[in-house]
């Protein structure tokens, strides 16, 4: 995950100058280069030539991440003043959404780093290498850390509605957040250790069996999100086919189809594609050099795919204001308030905050 614009200068200087090592405890082979294009193949320039993969790159990450950085800054920061204006903080399902802002957003600030870097290499220095990285990633695992509490709490407002787990408020939701944050700090905080400077303008691990790390930490935070999106998602659809309340049935559960279909054409290529590069490390073990050629032939078309995969995996904290917050009448309703530029009556307002409603997620609703 770390690292992610600058690999393809570092992998052309090198290329250019000799042919590398793949020892994985020399911190300057390939084999240190970052998780989302660390196994790409060092044969001579002449072999393996990726100068055409690297500008593709270099022109389109740029421009993509850009747009997504713009989208999901105004999106989470317009869920930010709808919660703070108008909704009770103390409910956990408020206190959840207000945390998935603050997730998307860390998310968001380390992608104009990796913009910058893509073109202009690693110009801000070790301690910027460090902290940018770890704030990049622990947005990234808390947000899937979210998506999995999200999830079970939607699962619990259908099927249990009544529960006192949907509408616990105050102490509960501190501690959902203290967890939260925690987890996902120490998911990250090998990024504050081992993340290194290499060449004096490359930011990645310092050793090849951190950056398989950082992978199969990813590929396990997505088989358990999606294990509780399937297993929770499937109940919920059995549980309102056999509802009575049919119109609503039917809008809930195209939001469901919805939300699955974002996730997992978002998410799923992405680790199929990380998980492969990873492979690639292990099979040049034992690489037979007569198949070389058809071995860089699928290191290319991994890089291209690498390349598209990551740019929908990372429009997801652009995505989720919208799939989680602006599907719901209420949302839209304070949305209206908002862009009106309307002040309705603070009584009105004080008296929907002191008021514990128990609110289903999934379809967006109060019930």
């Amino acid at each position: 995950m770390l690292s992610i614009s600058v690999q393809e200068s570092y992998i052309r200087r090198k290329m250019a100058s000799t042919t590398f090592s793949m020892d994985p405890d020399t911190p300057t082979t390939a084999a240190t280069i970052d998780s989302t294009a660390l196994y790409d193949y060092n044969y001579e320039d002449e072999i393996c030539n990726k100068e055409n993969i690297q500008m593709f790159g270099a022109i389109f990450t740029p421009l993509f991440f850009s747009a997504i950085v713009i989208l999901s800054l105004f999106g989470n920061i317009l869920v930010l003043v709808i919660l703070v204006k108008y909704e009770n903080l103390k409910l956990l399902t408020n206190t959840l959404l207000l945390n998935l802002v603050v997730s998307d957003l860390l998310f968001t600030a380390g992608l104009p780093f990796w913009a910058y870097a893509h073109v202009h290499r690693w110009t801000f220095g070790e301690h910027a290498c460090k902290v940018v990285n770890f704030i990049f990633n622990t947005g990234y695992y808390s947000s899937g850390f979210l998506l999995i509490i999200m999830t079970a709490h939607r699962y619990m407002a259908v099927m249990y509605p009544l529960s006192d787990v949907v509408s616990t408020a105050g102490f509960y939701s501190v501690v959902a957040s203290v967890v939260l944050w925690v987890g996902s700090v120490l998911a990250a905080s090998p990024n504050m250790i081992f993340i290194t400077v290499h060449d004096n303008d490359f930011c990645g691990y310092d050793s090849s069996s951190w950056n398989l790390f950082d992978i199969y930490m990813q590929n396990l935070l997505f088989l358990l999100t999606s294990w509780v999106f399937i297993s929770c998602y499937a109940q919920i659809i059995c549980r309102l086919l056999r509802s009575n309340a049919k119109r609503r049935g039917k809008k809930t559960l195209k939001l469901i189809f919805t939300l699955l279909l974002v996730f997992f054409v978002g998410w799923a290529p992405y680790n199929v594609i990380i998980f492969q590069k990873s492979c690639e490390y292990w099979k040049q073990k034992v690489k037979n050099p007569d198949s070389m050629k058809e071995d860089c032939d699928r290191s290319k078309r991994l890089d291209y795919s690498l390349y598209v995969g990551r740019l929908f995996a990372f429009s997801q904290c652009c995505l989720n204001p919208v799939l989680y917050v602006f599907v719901g009448v209420k949302f839209k309703s304070h949305l209206r308030k908002l862009l009106s530029f309307k002040h309705p009556n603070n009584s009105v307002i004080r008296n929907r905050q002191s008021r514990l409603t128990i609110t289903s997620i999934t379809s967006g609703e109060e019930v």
